[in-house]
């Protein structure tokens, strides 16, 4: 197989503070520190991460001399990602917004408008370049997030967890709670403005983390309504498991699986996620001491080289840039 007739191992890390599931109000930046192992690992492959970037991780001048490096070679992509609660401009939602988290979704249209200029402005005056590639804050994304993005020059979004329903993962909790995937698309498509869950002629190209579930057409089936009972929810979920290209410690061989699943499928591409922090020892609750991150390295060294024989290494915008031409 020609490398390009491979299909692409799409690298996505949200590079973010420290630990952020713990809520609190001061942001540590270590785990900066922790990403040159990480970029090492996907070079040996010949893979490209994209380093969606959030506030604090933009402010932190370990992570901007990183990042220029690799974007000085090639290496990598630097992305946005945006924490609605901790990005400017300040506007209090709830009562702790720290420990809340709200969605950007959730604040007013104004305030969603003016951080997604804010966090574009800052992170092309830091890198001196175009920033085109976005996932949001917690998977939370609608119609409006995608025409701001359109307006701002992005051209690839990431957002979307095909088969997922977020509705009872609660940010502001006078709201609804994070976004419904459950019946998006699982492939990459050109987004419908008025409504993301449809592909249509938008130059914002939805490009959805792989999920994989042998019994998608059960979840599929499933009224919308009911994801947001959290018994009828878990059920759903232990009847019908998703498979995500999402390292947990325990799940390198369902990871293996993905991988077989979508050359059988005959996808495009194959979309791996990983927080910057879980890449710092104590940095997430996944990953707690040095075993658990050795252990960690020790199945991306696994996943990685699989990847290697059978796909093609590649950023967002690259992946787009070959899209384009399939598609014209």
């Amino acid at each position: 197989m020609h490398d390009s007739s491979k299909p692409y191992f799409l690298i996505t890390i949200d590079t973010e503070g420290d630990n952020l599931w713990e809520g609190r109000a001061n942001i540590g930046v270590d785990n900066a520190r922790f990403l040159p192992r990480f970029q090492e690992l996907c070079e040996k492959h010949g893979l490209k991460p994209v380093y969606l970037t959030d506030y604090e991780m933009a402010c932190c001048g370990v992570f901007q001399d990183f990042a220029k490096d690799v974007l000085k070679r090639g290496a990598a992509e630097i992305g946005m990602h945006l924490h609605a609660w901790n990005s400017p401009p300040e506007y209090r939602l709830t009562d702790d917004d720290a420990l809340a988290r709200p969605y950007l979704i959730e604040y007013p249209l104004h305030i969603m408008r003016k951080k997604i200029d804010y966090m574009t402005k800052l992170l092309q005056d830091i890198f001196q370049m175009p920033i085109r590639s976005h996932r949001a804050g917690r998977w939370a994304f609608n119609n409006f997030y995608a025409r701001c993005l359109v307006e701002h020059q992005y051209t690839v979004d990431c957002s979307v967890t095909p088969l997922v329903s977020w509705t009872l993962h609660k940010g502001d909790p006078a709201q609804k709670g994070g976004s419904d995937y459950s019946r998006f698309p699982q492939d990459a498509y050109r987004l419908n403005i008025d409504d993301i869950s449809k592909p249509g002629n938008a130059p914002l190209l939805e490009v959805p983390v792989t999920v994989v579930c042998p019994r998608r057409w059960m979840r599929r089936l499933a009224p919308s309504w009911l994801y947001k009972n959290r018994i009828v929810a878990m059920l759903i979920n232990y009847c019908c498991p998703v498979k995500w290209l999402r390292p947990t410690g325990t799940n390198l061989e369902s990871m293996l699986e993905v991988l077989d699943a979508a050359l059988a499928e005959r996808r495009d591409y194959v979309e791996f996620m990983l927080h910057s922090s879980e890449l710092m020892p104590g940095g997430s609750p996944t990953f707690r001491t040095p075993a658990h991150i050795e252990k960690l390295y020790d199945d991306l060294e696994i996943l990685f080289a699989a990847a290697q024989e059978k796909f093609r290494g590649g950023t967002l915008q690259d992946f787009n840039g070959w899209f384009l031409q399939q598609k014209a």
